[in-house]
């Protein structure tokens, strides 16, 4: 039996009779999720629940956008809400990126967007209930659902209604996020992303989703992270010229290895098939490309010095505080003993892994060449000073 394709206009129709709107603002989203279902349908190669997962997905996205967009036109003065000198983390999975983040996020200053508002972001988050509003409840049974169907998933990647959230999940609704690559084999739409996609617009849609995010809720600056900024620096920083940019830095070797076995994990959710080396084949230029990407941004000037500081992994884990200190000076922010107590407090009782992995995966796994990969990072690992691993 052939099973019939996904169709983008009936998700379409389902979001606008879901939300009584039908006004999506720019159309950058359509190519997105037309590509998207095209790999959706043929290479991801989903299984029943798969299939019943993705149509539910999109459609949430499609409504998403839909009803923020919706809250806009009926309170304009959202629009003139400005998202001034972010704090922009990028960096390769592994990198040590998320613990910088949820212990960035422990500062007051910094407002990081959490699990569960960008999962139901309408109506704006209220300050006056932030940490009580029933959505929390709702997120936090979410954030459970993957360990229903692959134990010991959040382990591996951890998860929570109350966590700081990636920005890729808030591109999700321009269809144009490395989410989705990572969640299924679609080596198209991941070339189109990478390659081609203008990705002018989907920065566009991160104010937006930020502005309304804020509009209630607001804080001394945002403070954000996504690997997938790397891959596109320029857009990012046009987009916000003034973001204060932290990339994190580890051997390319061990990012590929990790980021792999993650992919295919991920991909469990939603298919019979699929293993490390299948997304190690497709994920180990799509890193190599995004580190390549960042040198050529310090060379060039995309990213202008003196606003970005670099972390290394092996010296963030020796000693977290003290390199977080060291960023804040870089710069040119206050990190006070508020701020700090409140990060170690965190820390305590979210130690993470270490960035290792456990036994999960090694890099076997992948099935690529260990030396090939080294020399293709060469010019990455030299330009930061970053050093090799042993390979496990």
């Amino acid at each position: 039996m052939t099973t019939a394709r996904f169709d983008a206009d009936a998700m379409v129709e389902s979001a606008t009779t879901t939300t009584g709107s039908s006004d999506f603002g720019e159309d950058s989203w359509r190519e997105g999720l037309d590509r998207l279902l095209d790999g959706l349908d043929g290479t991801a190669r989903l299984n029943d629940l798969g299939r019943t997962i993705v149509d539910a997905e999109m459609v949430n996205y499609l409504s998403t956008r839909l009803r923020i967009l919706e809250w806009r036109r009926a309170h304009p003065e959202v629009a003139d809400g400005a998202v001034t000198r972010p704090i922009v983390i990028v960096g390769q999975p592994r990198t040590g990126t998320t613990i910088l983040y949820d212990l960035l996020a422990q500062d007051p200053a910094n407002r990081a967007p959490l699990t569960w508002e960008v999962d139901q972001p309408v109506p704006p988050p209220e300050t006056a209930t932030f940490t009580t509003d029933p959505r929390i409840a709702e997120s936090e049974a979410m954030a459970a659902m993957p360990d229903l169907i692959i134990p010991g998933f959040t382990d591996f990647h951890p998860m929570g209604a109350t966590l700081a959230q990636e920005c890729v999940r808030m591109t999700g609704s321009d269809f144009r996020s490395m989410m989705f690559p990572l969640q299924y084999d679609i080596p198209d739409y991941d070339r189109w992303l990478l390659h081609e996609a203008d990705m002018a617009p989907t920065y566009r849609w991160h104010r937006i989703f930020l502005q309304h995010l804020q509009s209630r809720h607001a804080g001394d600056r945002w403070l954000l992270k996504s690997p997938c900024h790397l891959w596109h620096l320029g857009a990012l920083l046009d987009e916000y010229p003034d973001a204060l940019v932290i990339q994190t830095h580890r051997d390319p070797v061990t990012v590929i290895s990790s980021v792999s076995a993650l992919a295919a994990l991920l991909r469990r959710m939603a298919s019979d098939e699929g293993s490390v080396a299948t997304a190690a084949s497709e994920y180990a230029e799509d890193i190599l490309v995004g580190l390549d990407r960042s040198v050529a941004a310090r060379i060039d000037g995309t990213l202008p010095a003196q606003q970005v500081v670099d972390v290394q992994f092996g010296e963030f884990m020796a000693d977290p505080f003290r390199t977080i200190g060291a960023v804040y000076d870089a710069l040119g922010l206050e990190f006070t003993a508020d701020a700090e107590s409140r990060m170690r407090a965190f820390l305590d009782t979210h130690p993470g892994d270490g960035g290792g992995g456990g036994s999960r995966y090694t890099f076997a796994d992948t099935r690529l060449d260990v030396d090939e990969l080294r020399e293709r990072s060469r010019a990455y690992q030299e330009f930061f000073d970053v050093p090799s691993e042993p390979v496990r």
